[in-house]
């Protein structure tokens, strides 16, 4: 689409890439599943914080157009 402005790409990415983190999230969230899955709380407080620090670089990139270093996640 190389006549697409600027409006139009944003929302086309966006669409996309938020229904993939969404959906992303839900399988995340699926491993709570202790019938499948051994973890302690501990785990499961380091993928929230996780999230939420990514949440919290987003918005912060939204609000000030600022630019944030990328964090790799270890358990």
């Amino acid at each position: 689409m190389a006549s697409d402005t600027d409006r139009e790409k944003f929302v086309r990415l966006a669409e996309a890439r938020v229904t993939k983190a969404l959906k992303d999230i839900k399988l995340i969230g699926n491993l709570s599943n202790r019938s499948n899955y051994s973890y302690t709380e501990q785990d499961a407080k380091k993928i929230y914080q996780a999230l939420r620090r990514a949440i919290d670089d987003m918005k912060t990139k939204f609000d000030s157009k600022g630019a944030s270093e990328e964090e790799i996640f270890k358990l």
